[in-house]
């Protein structure tokens, strides 16, 4: 009989239109999620990058911000590992080579790059963790390493090389996963590569845990990691057993009604040891809910960005509902995590840490959904509907006005209106090499805000006028009150 045919997989794909993974989700989920490495050329096509590397710099001074910095020395290959936050003249002083900046949970600060998320949809939602944003100047990396969960790692700006050591997944072959003694960061002791790649904006590798792997930036480049939650079995022990802990009947005792007349007064015998497993087995939860609403409140405040405090004063359910029909909504903070799951009688509802037992509509609808709208308000049940409420309380749900959405897209406007200006900027040619007496023109930038009412709620360039005297940019914003445009 003939030897069966042993399938290989591929380690490189280009992505297509519609298989954004180079194949069907299904397919990536059985071939290769948790398996083996895949790189992805194209995943994301011609992608932009939602942010750029001042406002990761920026991010990384704000209080809150997980950042981190690390510093390679090649002469001596020693690491060098600093924690922010950062202050804003810590940048314009490092070298232009061999540095990286991470920071984690860009998408709990950047709506933009929370959006990239929903991307991943082929994976439970609650299974990810966060979108770590790395900025790299030429030669940056962190060194050979390990993860211990699945992460994809997409280019967003830049070109960054990559090599992995995928023996384990092409040959069965464990690499060595020692790290080094001599650096703060956990390091590999030793790295051999069997694959490498240089990506470009829009590719992206993914890697299993414990796949060992080393980036290296070509020029300076961003990479957005999108990695998984992988709580390791300590940490699911022990908040399981305090849960058991604190919800234990202290009535429930070791008891050996059926006690014998022990052979050794010292021994620890096998009868002994049988009540014992009675005892424990008697803490254990007889009701499935009780595991299933164990495993939602703790997955969904494992590592959390930070601590949601309430931000508005309470509100009554007619206030809520009158703001909602006004044309407000209410926005979850973007620091909330979600998820639910179907119990014996409806479902429940996670919301960092919090469960609350609703209908299977209700628990969908509240946990996939950031902004309610009346039209969606509207869909929950009063169970649902006073969830939400209690959520609003904790901080978890805050109500934006129509004054506040109309100042959010002012704001939008404007940043728009920056960006348009910019281009501007460096289409117009204000130094003609065929004139020498082209005269210098300066650029002087204001910028407003508004406030409250009368804000406009949309602004365009009308005109730009270039002359000696400087450039003239004429700003025509329009306010939905009036019929009349005010300049």
């Amino acid at each position: 009989m003939a030897a069966r045919k042993q399938k290989t997989y591929p380690i490189e794909v280009q992505a297509r239109a519609g298989l954004p993974l180079g194949m069907a989700p299904a397919t990536f989920l059985r071939d290769y999620w948790q398996k083996r490495p895949l790189l992805i050329r194209g995943a994301f096509p011609d992608f932009e990058t939602p942010l750029m590397p001042e406002d990761l710099a920026g991010l990384a001074c704000e209080e809150g911000a997980l950042a981190r910095m690390v510093i390679h020395d090649r002469a001596t290959d020693g690491w060098t590992l600093r924690t922010g936050p950062f202050q804003e003249e810590d940048f314009p002083g490092m070298p232009d080579h061999d540095w990286t900046l991470l920071v984690q949970d860009v998408d709990k600060w950047d709506p933009d790059v929370r959006a990239l998320v929903p991307n991943f949809s082929f994976l439970p939602r609650w299974r990810m963790d966060d979108v770590m944003i790395s900025f790299a100047a030429t030669g940056g990396s962190v060194g050979a390493h390990v993860d211990q969960y699945d992460v994809f790692l997409l280019q967003g700006h830049g070109e960054r090389r990559w090599q992995i050591d995928a023996s384990e997944s092409t040959k069965g072959k464990r690499p060595p996963l020692d790290f080094r003694p001599d650096v703060e960061l956990k390091l590999l002791k030793k790295f051999k590569a069997t694959h490498e790649w240089v990506l470009g904006p829009g590719d992206m590798l993914y890697l299993p845990p414990n796949v060992p792997h080393n980036g290296v930036a070509e020029n300076p480049c961003l990479t957005f990691s999108f990695g998984m939650r992988a709580p390791s079995s300590a940490e699911l022990i022990s908040d399981y057993l305090d849960d058991l802990v604190a919800g234990a009947d202290e009535s429930i005792r070791y008891q050996d009604a059926d006690l014998k007349l022990p052979e050794d007064a010292h021994e620890i015998d096998d009868a002994a040891m049988r009540r014992v497993v009675t005892a424990l087995n008697a803490l254990r939860m007889n009701d499935p809910d009780r595991l299933g609403s164990w495993f939602g409140r703790f997955i969904t405040t494992y590592r959390s960005a930070g601590d949601i405090l309430p931000s508005q004063a309470p509100r009554s359910p007619e206030e809520v509902a009158a703001e909602l029909a006004d044309g407000g909504l209410l926005e979850r903070h973007p620091w909330a995590r979600t998820a639910w799951r179907r119990a014996t009688r409806g479902a429940s509802l996670y919301c960092s840490g919090h469960d609350f037992a609703l209908s299977v509509k209700d628990a969908q609808l509240l946990a996939s959904t950031e902004r309610l709208d009346a039209a969606a308000y509207n869909k929950l049940s009063a169970k649902g509907r006073n969830a939400v409420l209690e959520l609003m309380a904790g901080g978890f749900y805050q109500l934006l006005d129509v004054a506040t959405l109309a100042a959010e897209a002012a704001w939008a406007d404007e940043e728009e209106l920056d960006e348009d200006a910019l281009l501007i900027a460096e289409e117009v040619d204000f130094e003609d090499e065929d004139e020498d007496d082209s005269p210098d023109v300066e650029i002087e930038v204001f910028e407003y805000t508004q406030a409250g009412e009368g804000e406009p709620a949309s602004a365009h360039i009308d005109t730009v006028q270039v002359s000696e005297e400087g450039v003239e940019v004429v700003v025509i914003c329009e306010d939905e009150d009036e019929d009349a445009p005010a300049a």
